[in-house]
């Protein structure tokens, strides 16, 4: 363990022997008007890209990019060998209408393309603290997702700030990282800290909000065309653009892997001629929306995502399993924004949600059969205000209501079952009221205040309160820090749905996980070369759920504490690179694993890159690093419950060639190293892989 955190120390020192020059990743204007700041950015190319402003005010809030003239843009199109834009690997950066006392993380469609991601997991196993347990694409729902050691269930997921979680917190039923088409996504965004008060008393670890794609300009038509091992072929299509009042983008995604391939002895899944068994995933995903600009004031926008996938489920058990999961969703989304008074220091948005997921899991046990189904349908509401009070006082507040049904439907053949076999349908209702206020003291110090009061059907009233600070030391040093307290409910299907697949019962009289979470930051503007993102963060969750017995239960106490590194070069015109580090001790305080980490968590995640690109070409090499988690759940019965999975090196490489101005080839070379490493729990990677396509643009 002690080595791994060490690793840390070892890398920097040497990144910064090797990558000495380094220009500022965007250009920061400063308007100062009695003690308020703003930020503005535009990154047209690398050549236009000037040095850092040296301010300590600006160094927690790193901006995103700015909406450049949408007729001077066109943010859909490939780059074509006029272009040479920006090429960072990593974006960080703080929007003016989030609390400013964590930083924000964002990985823009730019470098979502360069990576070549299928799924919004691989989109997010590229930012600071994220964990993610995936075994071929289509998997992750199952194998675990984690963000400063906290569960997928423990953050809080949303689509253009509107939640799709649905209450439904197994392996079938989880936030469904493949559910949100790629080609329709214009940034992913992190949070945490005071923003969990705007978002869900249950963001212990964070808030990732999936901001869709916007038509801008003349009507534009891309597509790609991809294919490659393990019989992968993927194939996109978009169309957008704008007209008057109108922008409208529509997308369309359709993927399908096997994921046959040949696995070690004693690996889990593990079929009689030797391959990974059960793995194959088959997905296709619509995704819509369309903006309508009323008057100078008000605007409307609505946007929807249809998926349907079939896939067979990953255990990290023995012996085969061969269960099957259906996913069907539906996610619809109408808001309303407008700006109240003369000016744009009051702004109201108002959205009204509606989500349905339908899983369905079925498979044979020997001689048995067995199925369950959950039905969820979520009905979401929410009034949104923003009100500048003051040259140095902001306040966010608003209205957030929630009705879920869930229909959980279990069938089992096997006699031992047979009594648990039901039909269950229930509703849940919550209303929450939030509100965070902004203070800056004066131009080095910010503070911010926030409180979440929840009124919940099943779990009655509870108030969560947050603060959080920002300090400039000095023109290069920023200090912050944040503390926010939570509480997350069990699931419908936790209290009330017989688990087929696992045999888990529900259990009706669990107990909401409730603790808190805090973070000490500090932002170093070390040189004109180099800028720097340090944060520790912890957190303790008590009445944690887990399974004991084969029942839902309330395990314990689980304490987490970890640092997170993030930091970025600009080598050179055209050149770029990044590192992310995050240790995580997440460590479990009570019951029978007393004193051990919590399963499926690694110690050390380190990612780094480097990337390339000058007139339509692209080159990226991407290098992670992974301590091996603890096996935990489903292991192999001569494992023991402290053996890790090994560390392990990946290395990918992603690149475009272009071949006309609207035409480019793409390749991805994934496990350069050809290791089959243990990802996690006696799951393994397929070695070698590889994936060509064609891009286009019309």
């Amino acid at each position: 363990m002690k080595k791994d955190f060490l690793l840390l120390t070892v890398a920097l020192p040497s990144l910064l022997i090797a990558f000495p020059s380094y220009a500022a990743e965007s250009e920061i204007e400063q308007r100062n008007n009695h003690k308020s700041t703003e930020i503005i950015s535009d990154i047209p190319s690398l050549s236009e890209i000037e040095l850092p402003a040296t301010n300590a005010e600006l160094l927690s809030q790193q901006s995103v990019p700015i909406q450049v003239n949408p007729e001077e843009t066109q943010p859909e199109t490939e780059p074509t060998p006029s272009d040479d834009v920006d090429i960072s690997i990593e974006a960080i950066a703080e929007p003016d209408n989030l609390p400013q006392s964590t930083p924000t993380y964002v990985i823009d469609r730019e470098e979502i393309k360069k990576q070549g991601a299928a799924s919004l997991a691989d989109i997010l196993k590229r930012m600071p603290g994220f964990a993610i347990n995936d075994v071929g694409h289509g998997a992750d729902i199952h194998t675990g997702t984690y963000y400063r050691g906290a569960s997928i269930n423990q953050s809080v997921f949303l689509i253009n700030s509107k939640p799709i979680n649905n209450n439904v917190n197994t392996y079938h039923g989880g936030t469904d990282l493949n559910s949100i088409p790629v080609e329709a996504i214009e940034r992913v965004e992190l949070y945490s800290g005071t923003a969990s008060a705007l978002f869900g008393s249950s963001a212990f670890g964070g808030v990732v909000n999936i901001i869709t794609k916007e038509g801008y300009g003349k009507p534009k038509l891309s597509g790609s065309a991809e294919f490659g091992s393990l019989s992968l072929n993927n194939q996109q299509v978009a169309y957008g653009g704008s007209s008057d009042k109108v922008k409208y983008n529509f997308s369309f995604e359709r993927f399908f892997t096997d994921n046959r391939y040949r696995v070690p002895v004693g690996a889990a899944n593990r079929d009689s001629q030797g391959f990974l068994s059960n793995a194959d995933t088959a997905t296709s995903t619509y995704f819509g929306s369309i903006g309508l600009d009323l008057d100078q004031k008000n605007s409307l926008n609505l946007d929807v995502t249809k998926l349907s996938s079939r896939r067979g489920l990953i255990y990290f058990g023995f012996p085969l399993q061969r269960d099957r999961l259906d996913h069907d969703g539906l996610n619809l989304g109408l808001s309303w924004k407008t700006r109240l008074g003369n000016g744009e220091s009051s702004n109201l948005t108002t959205s009204i949600g509606y989500n349905q997921d339908y899983f369905s899991t079925y498979g044979p046990t020997g001689a048995f059969y067995r199925t369950g189904a959950l039905d969820t349908q979520q009905l979401t509401a929410r009034v949104d205000h923003e009100w500048k009070i003051t040259a140095n006082n902001k306040l966010r507040w608003g209205l957030d209501l929630k009705n879920t049904d869930l229909i959980g439907d279990v069938l089992s053949t096997n006699p031992s079952s047979i009594a648990k076999n039901e039909t269950e349908d229930r509703s849940l209702f919550n209303t929450a009221l939030f509100a965070v206020n902004t203070w800056n003291i004066n131009d080095n110090f910010l503070i911010d205040l926030g409180l979440r009061q929840s009124f919940d059907s099943q779990f009655g009233n509870y108030l969560n309160p947050s603060v959080g600070l920002r300090y400039a030391v000095t023109p290069i040093v920023a200090v912050r820090g944040s503390w926010a307290g939570g509480q997350r409910n069990p699931g419908l299907d936790q209290l009330y749905v017989y688990d087929t697949v696992h045999g888990w019962e529900p259990n009706p009289d669990l107990r909401p996980e409730t603790g808190s979470t805090w973070t000490a930051g500090v932002d170093v503007n070390f040189s004109q070369n180099l800028i720097g993102q340090f944060t520790y963060f912890g957190s303790s969750i008590g009445d944690r759920l887990g399974v004991i017995a084969g029942k839902w239960a309330n395990i314990g106490l689980v304490e987490t504490n970890g640092l997170e590194a993030a930091l970025q070069f600009l080598i050179a015109n055209s050149w770029s690179t990044f590192l992310n580090y995050t240790y995580t001790d997440a460590q479990i305080k009570t019951g029978t694993e007393e004193g051990l980490q919590l399963g499926l968590i690694p110690y050390s995640i380190l990612q780094t890159g480097v990337g390339y690109q000058n007139s339509g070409w692209q080159a990226n090499l991407y290098v992670t690093y992974n301590s091996g988690a603890r096996r935990s759940i489903f292991a192999n019965p001569s494992d023991k419950p402290t053996d890790f999975a090994p560390s392990f090196v990946n290395l990918d490489l992603s690149g475009r060639i272009p071949l006309t101005s609207n035409l480019g080839l793409t390749v991805y070379l994934e496990n350069l190293l050809g290791e089959q490493y243990e990802r996690v729990n006696r799951i393994y990677s397929p070695g070698f892989t590889f994936r060509v396509g064609l891009s286009a643009n019309f």
